[in-house]
């Protein structure tokens, strides 16, 4: 038996049995009926058929007169008793031989290698399709892959065959599950043969489906799978894409080697069209799907089944959505409501049913049934008219405990048809309803908000039109107060919390039951020692805690957190939500993580562009950490995967999992490129730039850049053209031209907004005419004004960017401003001869240059000397050594030198003039040999003097020894430094140094300069003593000792070299004397036995070949 659309079933006529069953509750006095095709339908008379005893459900259980066909139709039961009939949903029972093979040649097939081929199965119809599985004549499954492919038909399929496809057991096997039988087809040989050529690729083709396009309409909640099967040699590789959105990565998945595309769960978003692309080195070729999308029937809203008092309305509201939209039709206990109802009560309306003032016979069970071309779904609405007198289901004189602030629900309960109407009433006052704090609830139930004392008192419940009524007492007690709270901690682990608590209770309560608990376990209790006591302390002085962790402290009614936190970064965010999707923004949900004791401060939204997924995830949108949603604004034709990770104080948590990808619609562009301009360089070109647009502002397929152009004079309309990247090039459009240019994005969609041109030029050309009327005024003897006329713009050829002027004696060079006639050129040479020109100039080059004006320039000042050296013999002398200027500026003359002391401020300047030019030095005399001198000398011309050059020194003393020598001791020498004397003339002194355990002579070192300020003394003996002299002028003005490193005479080279000789000589003559002794000689006998006794048992412990190479005999005994 096999299902369709839940309402169908399916009977093989081999082995069947038929049993179909209706599974309802069985209330007493219930009967069933069938109906088959809308007609009566009696099992029982059936002789075929049997009935389950107390139910309606029917099977075949003998020997069926006639075939299987008979029971073929549309069933329908109804049960029914005396409130009414219900109806079941209608069953179709379809049945069908059981499938068998026709008699069929075998069939074979020889193809040449590279071609491709179809082997076809063709199994038997049947109402539900077979399973089919190509075999060998082993049973072995024939190896799909991209090459072979099994069609949703059943077919085998080569994109092409090589020669080990050949073979003659290609089995075709369908097997029918309802059935329960598998049949085998006849084996098909299929033999590949080789070409003498090279075998030749092929472009892609469709094998299934054939053509460009297909149609598919599918059923909501259905499954669709989507062939793409092809052929083409190499083997095509095959992509999947939806042409108007995003394929859904949830519910799609791809199926044998991406040629079976499978959507589960289809829904209404899914119609629309879907593209296969098949590529190979040879072509591609693509073929588009168009899915449209229908539903059978389903519920939107059903009808309630209700007890209803007689006079009351029944409103019986039944909706249900479909593709097509479905037909909405009402039934009475399985009768349906005609057109024409002959009850006038009775109206329906848009599937809602209305009973106005029902009686007793309007119970009844209601059907209400929707149709469509798909299916008819029912429900069963029961409808009970009754009439019940009332009842207050709670006791009388109830008492009610409330502490202030608490919500105070006061019950009075209530049965009966119709429904008791409920009034109450506060010491016989007004009705209590006036106050907004009192709310009378729909089933009876009197319910005050945020009570208080003056609530307290009796409250009665009465029925309206009867005599029944209830008291209940409503006493409200103060609230319990927590005067001195205990604080939250922030401990770090390991050390102690303490925590106090001060309350105060209700002195009608017994004694307050106190209780302390860590992470929900219970610590200890305690309890007041006085009963009327309004205070009480926890502890004393409090609760210690070893561990810190969350504490729970309970007492009376009132619930006091204390919390411990040990903060750490939160946990992600979970059940992240994409809803409310528009073409430009989406609504994102999440629920926050445990925050770990430190309160979230920030939500950060990241997304990820599924078509740039080389960016990685950026930052889109923060929301405060009290937030758990927020609208994000989206640009079209993005994919959007999105994420939420939460911050707190004490860092970042990990990202939430990712969003499923959310793409927006196309549209056309919203701004247009920036910063358009002419980037023109070449003479008749004009370039046209801009700034490139980001992928994410393309805001749909097809993107490119409209560029539009004109020329600002002649020109009246615009030229264009279509660019997909910076720049455009236009040729032929003459030198330095002036455009208006603009720059639009397009796509398939449309185009940006409107936008202001802007101006832009062709390329420049160097200029064609020099300035005229060039002229030169001599201002000093390093400065000239140049002045010129204007050239005409258009000989220009481009932006006049100025002029240049041109001196040549070292090029120097000077430009102006475009709208300057005349120049300054300043720090040019004295004494010198120039030739100058001008020219003008763009951003192309320089035009001709203007006639050339010679030149020169005026005597000046000199420059100073090139250098100037100071040198002292005596205490009152200064010799002055210097070199002429390097730029004299005109003819030298001389020189003038001005010196004075630096040490005393009132010095008075002395001046020396020297005549002749030809002069290099002056000595000064009779200067103060304690003073400091600062020198200032200069050349002269018939200009002037020129600049200075200026040196500071002083006269030198007589010299003197160093004294304040500095030692460090080596091995073999020692290192003497120290300080010249400043001011001084150097001197030479001598190092005297004695060897005080040698008993040699003295030596004397080299002569020193007093300016060295370092000295090394080499050639002494390690570890010895010696005794240092140091002499100026024949005498001795210091003295010391010393001790070398080192230990002595036994590290010394010759020593260890002698030591070394006398032990190998010693070797030797021992070796000599074993072998003497060997040979025998002078010894005695009982000398030589026992020495080669010895010799003997020695040597043969450990080489007994050495023995023979001595003339011993390894068997020697001893």
């Amino acid at each position: 038996i096999c299902v369709f659309n839940s309402l169908s079933l399916c009977l093989h006529s081999l082995s069947a049995s038929l049993f179909i069953s209706l599974a309802l509750p069985l209330p007493p006095s219930l009967s069933f009926r069938w109906t088959k095709d809308g007609e009566e339908f009696i099992p029982a008379n059936d002789p075929g058929l049997s009935v389950s005893p107390g139910s309606g459900t029917f099977m075949k259980t003998g020997v069926v007169s006639g075939p299987m066909s008979q029971y073929k139709g549309k069933y329908s039961c109804y049960a029914e008793n005396a409130l009414g009939t219900a109806v079941s949903n209608e069953v179709q029972l379809i049945t069908e031989n059981t499938p068998a093979l026709q008699k069929e040649q075998k069939v074979k097939k020889k193809v040449e290698e590279g071609e491709s081929v179809v082997l076809k199965c063709n199994p038997p119809f049947s109402t539900v399709p077979p399973v089919i599985h190509w075999m060998d004549e082993r049973m072995n499954h024939i190896e799909l892959n991209d090459r072979v492919t099994q069609g949703r038909d059943g077919n085998l399929y080569f994109s092409h065959v090589t020669v080990d496809d050949t073979r003659i057991d290609y089995t075709c096997n369908a097997q029918y599950l309802s059935a329960r039988t598998i049949l085998s087809k006849e084996p098909i040989t299929l033999t590949v043969t080789t070409s003498n050529s090279v075998v030749r690729s092929r472009r892609p083709q469709m094998m299934r489906p054939s053509g460009t396009h297909s149609t598919y309409h599918t059923l909501r909640g259905q499954s669709l799978e989507l062939e793409c099967i092809v052929q083409g040699l190499p083997t095509p590789t095959v992509q999947w894409v939806r042409k108007d959105g995003q394929l859904s990565e949830s519910r799609t998945s791809r199926h044998l080697f991406d040629r079976l595309l499978r959507i589960s769960n289809i829904s209404d978003s899914d119609g629309g069209e879907y593209q296969c692309s098949v590529n190979n080195s040879q072509g591609k070729v693509t073929h588009t799907y168009t899915v449209s999308v229908e539903a059978a029937p389903y519920w939107t809203k059903e009808p309630v089944s209700q007890l209803y008092a007689p006079g009351e309305t029944v409103r019986l509201d039944c909706q249900a959505d479909g593709i097509p939209s479905p037909a909405v039709a009402w039934s009475i206990n399985g009768k349906p409501i005609t057109g024409k109802d002959p009850t006038p009560r009775r109206t329906v309306r848009d599937g809602t049913l209305i009973l106005r003032d029902v009686v007793f016979t309007d119970t009844a069970v209601y059907q209400c049934q929707a149709h469509n071309k798909h299916g008819t779904i029912l429900v069963n609405t029961y409808i009970f008219v009754i009439e019940l007198p009332p009842q207050i289901l709670n006791a009388d004189g109830q008492k009610y405990n409330f502490t202030e602030g608490q919500k105070a629900v006061l019950q009075c309960q209530t049965f009966g048809s119709p429904r008791p109407k409920v009034t109450w009433e506060r010491n016989s006052s007004a009705s209590l309803l006036a106050e907004p704090r009192v709310n009378l609830l729909t089933n009876g139930n009197l319910q005050i908000t945020n009570v208080s004392h003056g609530d307290e008192g009796l409250y009665t419940c009465s029925v309206s039109n009867t005599n029944l009524s209830i008291n209940a007492d409503l006493d409200v007690m103060n609230r319990t107060v927590i005067l001195s709270p205990p604080g939250s901690l922030l401990v770090q682990p390991g050390k102690t919390a303490i925590f106090t608590c001060l309350a105060q209770v209700d002195p009608k309560l017994t004694p307050p039951h106190i209780q302390w608990k860590r992470s929900g376990q219970e610590l200890f209790q305690s309890y007041a020692e006085d009963k009327n006591q309004k205070v009480h302390r926890v502890g004393a002085p409090g609760l210690t805690l070893g561990n810190p962790e969350y504490v729970l402290l309970t007492m009376s009614l009132i619930y006091l957190s204390v919390f411990l936190p040990l903060p750490d970064r939160p946990d992600p965010p979970t059940q992240l939500q994409v809803s409310d999707p528009k073409d430009r923004n989406v609504t994102l949900s999440w629920t926050a993580g445990d925050d770990h004791n430190s309160p979230v401060i920030v939500f950060v939204v990241e997304f990820e562009d599924g078509d740039s997924k080389e960016r990685g995830w950026e930052e889109l949108k923060r929301v405060s950490g009290t937030h758990e949603s927020v609208t994000i604004s989206l640009q079209p034709y993005v994919s959007y995967r999105f994420r939420v990770i939460s911050i707190n104080n004490i860092g970042k948590s990990d990202p939430s999992m990712p969003s499923d990808l959310h793409s927006t619609p196309p549209q056309a562009p919203d701004n247009n490129p920036e910063n358009v301009r002419s980037e023109s360089t070449d003479p008749d070109t004009l370039v046209i730039t801009w700034e490139e647009m980001d992928r994410r502002v393309f805001n749909g397929p097809e993107f490119h850049y409209k560029v539009f152009w004109k020329r600002v004079v002649g020109d009246t309309t615009w030229y264009s053209n279509v660019s997909t990247e910076p720049p455009y090039i236009v040729t032929e459009v003459g030198n330095f031209s002036a455009f208006q240019i603009k720059v639009q994005a397009a796509n398939q969609k449309g185009e940006g907004p409107e936008l202001d041109p802007v101006t832009g030029y062709s390329g420049e050309d160097i200029p064609l005419k020099a300035p005229q009327n060039v002229a030169m005024v001599l201002l000093n003897s390093s400065a000239i004004r140049v002045t010129w006329e204007p050239v005409n713009e258009k000989t220009v050829r481009g932006h006049l960017l100025g002029y240049k002027v041109t001196c040549i004696l070292s090029m120097f060079n000077s430009s102006s401003g475009p709208k300057e006639e005349k120049r300054v050129l300043g720090g040019l040479r004295p004494y010198s001869h120039y030739t100058l020109n001008v020219t003008v100039f763009n951003s192309k080059g320089e035009g001709p240059p203007s006639k050339t004006l010679s030149f020169e320039t005026d005597e000046g000042a000199p420059g100073p000397p090139m250098s100037l050296r100071l040198d002292s013999h005596t205490g009152t002398e200064m010799t002055l050594h210097w070199t002429p200027p390097a730029q004299p500026n005109g003819v030298l003359k001389g020189y003038l030198l001005q010196y004075q002391s630096v040490i005393k401020s009132d010095s008075p300047m002395q001046v020396e003039t020297i005549d002749d030019h030809k002069v290099t030095h002056l000595t000064l005399k009779q200067l103060d040999p304690h003073s400091r001198y600062r020198f200032y000398l200069r050349g002269r011309t018939s200009a002037g003097d020129g600049e200075p050059i200026t040196r500071e020194g002083a006269t030198t003393l007589d010299g003197a020894p160093p004294s304040n020598i500095s030692l460090y001791v080596g091995e073999k020498s020692v290192n003497l430094s120290w300080v010249p004397g400043q001011r001084q003339r150097s001197v030479s002194f001598q190092v005297q140094y004695l060897n005080k355990q040698d008993g040699g002579k003295w030596k004397q070192s080299e002569k020193l300069n007093s300016s060295a300020s370092f000295y090394q003394l080499k050639g002494l003996t390690p570890g010895s003593q010696y005794r240092l002299r140091f002499t100026f002028s024949n005498n001795t003005f210091w003295e010391t000792e010393i001790t070398t490193k080192g230990t002595g005479f036994a590290t010394q080279g010759w020593f260890i070299g002698l030591v070394s000789a006398i032990v190998l000589l010693l070797l030797v003559l021992l070796i000599l004397c074993f072998i003497k002794r060997g040979k025998g000689g002078k010894y005695s006998g009982r000398c030589k036995y026992n020495t080669t006794r010895y010799q003997t048992n020695h040597v043969r412990s450990n080489t007994p070949h050495i023995l023979q190479s001595q003339g011993l005999s390894p068997n020697l005994s001893p």
